[in-house]
């Protein structure tokens, strides 16, 4: 029964991915239109909100299910229980930047294995993914206060760029404390990212050496055959010219 349920989650995860992964790109744009806009009427903005609010939703629902599926469900709980804090906080209006978490981590969970090969590639869709996020998330957060410098999404992505490099000229920074949330994640998230490409990078790197070992181990193993079968050969002409000699001694 066990294997039967977790064969059920396994399912559901795969089914699951693609329309989660669309659903992710869409809320970005979606928060991207809200956040940009500021031209947009009170119509509009409702409407992108419940739209946000609608695909949050199916993540939570996603959450809800995979918690169902699962034969142990506290490990689940324990093993998963960022996912729930992402799912739950943002239920907080003033904590809903915290929305674009889950969103970040179900686009990387669906490429990091299609691009990991690529590490250029990978690294540069991370690190722009991460940025765009975190400079829609303080624009957000921070654009309305009186006494804000990160009012434009020029500045939100300069800050945002000074930030995750750890360089922090200090020319921009958040003024509310959901805009400094924000910059802690950033910051943490930055030193993260930093890790994780230099895992991949490494992961790349050994996977590269261990080709290079094993064709020249190959090579090696080619050539002591070759020297092998030179010897032998050697050796069966020394007999013939043993053989030789001793007719022709007769």
């Amino acid at each position: 029964m066990f294997e039967t349920d977790e064969r059920r989650l396994a399912r559901w995860e795969r089914r699951a991915e693609w329309p989660l992964t669309g659903l992710a790109v869409l809320f970005v744009v979606v928060y991207a239109w809200q956040v940009l806009d500021g031209r947009s009427t009170p119509g509009v903005h409702a409407g992108l909100e419940v739209v946000l609010w609608l695909i949050w939703l199916v993540f939570a629902v996603d959450y809800a299910v995979r918690l169902t599926l699962a034969v142990d469900k506290r490990r689940f709980f324990v093993t998963h229980l960022f996912d729930l804090l992402a799912v739950l906080l943002p239920m907080v209006r003033q904590l809903r930047v915290l929305r674009l978490i889950s969103v970040l981590k179900v686009l990387n969970k669906r490429f990091a294995g299609k691009f990991r090969q690529r590490v250029g590639v990978y690294a540069a869709g991370v690190t722009f993914l991460v940025g765009l996020c975190a400079s829609l998330a303080v624009l957000d957060a921070e654009r309305h206060h009186p006494d804000a410098s990160i009012t434009t999404f020029g500045d939100a992505a300069w800050w945002t760029l000074t930030t995750i490099s750890t360089v922090g000229y200090g020319d921009r920074y958040p003024v509310t404390w959901e805009g400094r949330l924000v910059a802690a994640l950033l910051m943490i998230g930055g030193i993260a990212l930093l890790g994780v490409i230099t895992g991949t990078i490494a992961s790349w790197l050994v996977e590269r050496l261990s080709g290079v070992e094993e064709s020249v181990t190959e090579a090696e193993q080619a050539t002591a055959a070759e020297l092998r079968l030179v010897r032998a050969e050697l050796a069966e002409l020394r007999e013939e010219l043993r053989a030789a000699r001793a007719d022709s001694g007769r």
